[in-house]
């Protein structure tokens, strides 16, 4: 009989493992951003593919991403296997495949016909967010399972975003500062098909070694979770899934959060999708430019993490979530202003640094705080249903906000077309440069918004949580 490490895993637990599970963040951040910050621009203006196409072929496989998640969850949910539990067969499998179906995404010839080259981006966009569902849905879930603590959990969700943002700088800031150099032949590096590739590769080694460092971590607590989760249903099929779907959306707590940080998200994909866009044409950055103001933006998010854990502590979680939504839509009317003034500040990145600043900050606090509240949610319906499914309800959650995505990068696709912007030109029409600074400065200050409203509505604080949590402890008893 396998003798059980004598870790406390409903209280407090190490720092190190904290971390070791945190560093697994860092395969997702890495992956993702790189896809949200650079696959639009590589495939319009590297492969010459119409934004129209891209975008659907995109969007189709944030949708295809967005379904899978509920069903991965269901799956690790009901995964009950002694040597890897129910979430870290998912977590070593994954980041494996992660690594390789990455790597061929970034080394497309751009010669290659037009038809050929939109399928093998749909077939590869479509396994890499695959392989990404099997890998943060189950790593996800996992964070929630680790304590029951109420400030514990913002506690490990504060590491975890720390590797999570540490991934977008990398895709960001340390992409753009390494591999966009400007060259003879290319002054924008951003325009250097080599270096697309170069960076598709590194991405791959980081994400395999940081989601080896987290199964390594973290998996001497399974016997542990595996006594926490127990066998709650003997149902696996589809009826269990929609019930359990279901079960958790009726949660109004829960249904909250998942609108708000849906919302949040929907900014987040505006700047992903057409970011470097706004950048490169409407304010007409190089790679040093736009890695010194994501730099600052990244760099403040990382550091602002003990602060928003220690606000939290103060303030409780949703007063923070409302402060980190204003420092956020603060920025991004800053930004608005700065898009209005574009002749006067372009190529001046002091000018951008106090909407890096605040952005930063505000997103310092939407990564975190909402993640821990989810886990509370959690609690909640426990009591009320007696079992716990956290699979279920971390992939609800990014279910909804890679619906929004979905729809969002699709219709920044079509937009791009609209405003007649032209992949061969490297300086685009006045109109053109004006419509991509306002769709997204205006795109992120109406979905902040919207937001906010969400966030109010939400309910739990720590002394109702501390009560649910006693209630469980009888009821298991």
């Amino acid at each position: 009989m396998q003798e059980k490490p004598q870790i406390k895993v409903l209280g407090s637990i190490p720092l190190t493992d904290k971390i070791g599970y945190g560093a697994g963040n860092l395969t997702f951040g890495v992956i993702l951003q790189i896809i949200s910050t650079y696959m639009v621009f590589y495939s319009t203006v590297i492969l010459n593919i119409p934004g129209s196409v891209i975008g659907f072929v995109i969007g189709a496989s944030v949708f295809w991403d967005a379904v899978s998640d509920p069903i991965m969850g269901h799956i690790s949910d009901h995964t009950h296997s002694v040597k890897y539990g129910r979430r870290h067969l998912y977590i070593l499998s994954g980041s494996i495949a992660i690594a390789i179906t990455n790597f061929f995404l970034w080394d497309i010839d751009p010669h290659m016909p037009l038809f050929w080259k939109t399928a093998i981006i749909i077939t590869l966009l479509i396994l890499v967010k695959a392989f990404t569902t099997i890998y943060s849905v189950p790593h996800t879930a996992l964070g929630a399972e680790l304590t029951d603590d109420y400030n514990e959990r913002s506690s490990i969700q504060g590491i975890r975003t720390v590797f999570f943002v540490l991934g977008l700088f990398s895709a960001n800031v340390m992409g753009m500062f390494l591999f966009f150099r400007p060259t003879p032949e290319y002054p924008q590096g951003q325009l250097n098909p080599a270096a697309y590739r170069d960076i598709g590769i590194t991405a791959s080694v980081v994400a395999l070694i940081f989601g080896l460092i987290c199964y390594f971590t973290t998996k001497k607590y399974i016997p542990f979770l595996s006594e926490k989760a127990g066998e709650d249903s003997n149902k696996h099929g589809i009826k269990e899934l929609f019930q359990s779907i279901v079960s958790a959306l009726a949660n109004a707590d829960y249904r909250y959060v998942v609108l708000g940080y849906m919302f949040t998200n929907i900014a987040s994909a505006l700047i992903g999708a057409i970011g470097m866009h706004v950048f490169t044409y409407t304010f007409r950055f190089g790679n040093y430019g736009i890695s010194l103001i994501f730099g600052v933006l990244f760099g403040i998010s990382i550091l602002s993490q003990p602060v928003w854990v220690k606000i939290s502590s103060l303030i409780d979680k949703k007063p923070a979530v409302l402060l980190g939504l204003g420092a956020s839509a603060a920025g991004a009317v800053y930004f608005l202003i700065l898009v209005f003034l574009r002749e006067s500040v372009a190529g001046q990145a002091v000018w951008f640094l106090p909407f890096a600043a605040l952005s930063g900050f505000g997103m310092g606090g939407l990564f975190t705080m909402p993640l821990s509240m989810i886990a509370d949610t959690i609690d909640v319906e426990e009591l009320a249903s007696g079992s716990r499914k956290e699979g279920i309800f971390y992939g609800c959650l990014t279910l909804c906000y890679k619906l929004s995505q979905s729809a969002a990068i699709f219709i920044l696709g079509v937009f791009l077309d609209l405003v007649n912007f032209n992949s061969e030109l490297t300086v685009q029409p006045k109109n053109t440069v004006l419509a991509l600074g306002l769709i997204l400065a205006l795109g992120c200050i109406l979905s902040i918004l919207a937001a906010m409203i969400c966030y109010r509505r939400y309910s739990l604080n720590q002394s109702k949580i501390e009560h649910v949590q006693q209630q469980l402890k009888h009821k298991r008893q």
